[in-house]
């Protein structure tokens, strides 16, 4: 039995037992260690998260600011002890020219990586330089390659899809799970402002789950990003649309969670007075 089947009979128990399956992206080892106390089910690794604590926007990822694939590298140390039993899974950018994709994946196993997602992805990217890095090698095929040669690794896969065809394509390259991304997540003091509604998320969410089922009806199917930013915003989504069985939050789960801890706690001590 594969790290990734143990996981998935996880993850199928979860949610057979009504409750949804959660990811929550881990930028520092804080937030690993509250992700796992508060119950996560799995936690992610993405170089933005290392841009979103340090107080910068979660796209900074996608910018020439750092080598993505070995800041994840390096974060392992940091994170994954802190995850507890979670499964830990690495955002990959499978379009990196400078790596060999096969050793690079069984670095992460021997890092303790049990999974990855494909991260920074050029899904998120579009107009003329979409198509300019889908012209010179660098396209969304990669990244459908780099699922495929971590899934025959043995590791967990949890591809984020644009559409209903990378949602196919990323399927009959084995992915285990499929997450639907409705773009750079809103809210907070750093997040996006521009986003669907999330009646368009509904259906943009719903016709993706439908591809992906059409290639294999065992894929899980999960949701992020764009509108949905709060619990009740997931469950709005979820509870419409037929096998949405989770959701994976980055922004959500870490960034906007502390920006109001910390700044509410501040003004409660800022309110302290003094007396004489």
């Amino acid at each position: 039995m594969t790290d990734a089947t143990q996981i998935m009979e996880q993850l199928r128990e979860v949610a057979a037992r009504g409750q949804a399956i959660i990811g929550a992206g881990a930028g520092i080892g804080l937030s690993a260690k509250c992700a796992s106390d508060g119950g996560a089910d799995l936690i992610i690794v993405y170089n933005s998260g290392r841009y979103r604590m340090a107080g910068r926007g979660s796209t900074a990822g996608y910018l020439c600011y750092g080598d993505g694939n070995q800041i994840v590298a390096d974060m392992a140390d940091e994170i994954i002890p802190m995850a507890g039993s979670v499964p830990v899974i690495a955002g990959v950018c499978g379009t990196d020219p400078f790596r060999s994709m096969p050793r690079y994946l069984r670095l992460l196993i021997d890092l303790g990586y049990r999974g990855v997602q494909n991260f920074p992805t050029v899904g998120l990217i579009d107009g003329l330089f979409r198509q300019s890095l889908e012209e010179t090698g660098m396209g969304y095929d990669l990244e459908v390659e780099m699922i495929r040669s971590a899934a025959e690794l043995g590791l967990l896969t949890t591809p984020y899809v644009f559409t209903e065809g990378e949602a196919e394509q990323m399927v009959a390259a084995g992915a285990d799970i499929v997450v639907a991304h409705m773009g750079v997540t809103v809210k907070g003091t750093i997040g996006a402002h521009t986003a669907m509604t999330l009646d368009d998320a509904v259906e943009r969410c719903a016709r993706i789950a439908a591809a992906a089922r059409s290639v294999n009806p065992d894929v899980l199917v999960l949701c992020h990003g764009g509108p949905i930013a709060e619990p009740d915003e997931a469950l709005y989504v979820l509870t419409r649309v037929p096998h949405l069985v989770g959701f994976y939050g980055a922004s959500s789960t870490e960034r906007i969670p502390t920006e109001r801890a910390m700044t509410d706690k501040m003004r409660e001590f800022k309110h302290i007075p003094l007396t004489s």
